[in-house]
């Protein structure tokens, strides 16, 4: 048998060759999987042998790895402000970039949230996780996407508080749609031109509708602002996460649609990553 170092060191150096951006960090994640330790702890069984079939379950990982499957579609899990949500590649993995939108959320009141486009419902269960009392609903065109929305909003005992909803946009919502006081969404906005230039982690793995309108980034962004006001309490909230050029563009959708106090909020590389704005109150 192996230790659990020269195994990481074998991966290691394999994740290198294939070009993967953070082997080390990688390898480490998935011995961690494999072995069902924590991965801050890891370190304290490096020295100890590793069962053989231990080893060819990391090693089969790797080889996935190696091909640019992403280590959360390999694990199943991935961790989003705090907390560890299902992911399938059904649905978009959720990024840190995201969690600017869930910051920006949280700075205002809100009782009811609609999120459009949920995927794996990260945006919506996060917000109602953190805001004791609110309640919500997540719409997704994909019925696979809810499945996954439905198992992390039952594992975080969500159910009563979270609602889900399958449709396109606004039409998720039926006939007499009711209005809310926060809207947020982080909706397909790489342009088609883009799609090339993206990792064959997200290119090849994570599901097209979530990546892209096959145009020009901004349809998601003027099906959604062409209705908002219609949907926001006077008073209420839309924030919609951005491509880091869009800034600009989806502002101007923004005031328009005849929303207030129209924000790009910069995430913490300084690139632009949320638009916010808000329907005047009465």
């Amino acid at each position: 048998m192996t230790t659990g170092s020269a195994l990481l060191a074998r991966a290691t150096a394999r994740l290198v060759e294939a070009g993967v951006a953070d082997p080390g960090r990688d390898a480490r994640r998935l011995l961690a999987h494999v072995l069902k330790v924590p991965p801050g702890r890891l370190t304290l069984f490096l020295p100890e042998p590793i069962a053989p079939e231990h080893a060819v379950i990391f090693d089969a990982l790797i080889d996935r790895r190696a091909a640019r499957v992403p280590v959360s579609h390999l694990i199943g899990r991935r961790q989003f402000y705090g907390r560890e949500f299902l992911v399938t590649p059904e649905v978009l993995d959720p990024r840190p970039e995201t969690e600017i939108l869930i910051e920006a959320a949280l700075s205002g009141p809100f009782t009811r949230v609609l999120d459009l486009g949920t995927g794996s419902g990260c945006i919506l269960l996060t917000l109602l996780a953190e805001r004791e009392g609110a309640t919500g609903i997540g719409t997704d065109l994909s019925d696979k996407a809810l499945e996954v929305a439905f198992w992390n909003r039952n594992a975080l005992q969500l159910e009563p508080r979270a609602a889900l909803a399958q449709g396109n946009w606004w039409g998720a919502l039926g006939q007499a749609p009711e209005r809310f006081d926060l809207i947020v969404s982080n909706p397909p906005y790489i342009a088609l031109s883009e799609m090339p230039g993206l990792s064959p982690e997200v290119r090849e793995h994570e599901p097209r509708m979530a990546l892209t309108d096959e145009g020009d980034g901004l349809a998601a962004y003027r099906a959604i602002t062409a209705q908002a006001a219609a949907h926001l309490l006077p008073g209420g909230r839309l924030l919609v996460e951005i491509g880091p050029a869009q800034g600009a563009d989806v502002a101007a959708l923004f005031a328009a649609a005849g929303l207030r106090d129209v924000a790009v909020i910069a995430d913490l590389d300084g690139r632009d990553r949320v638009v916010s704005g808000r329907l005047e109150a009465l």
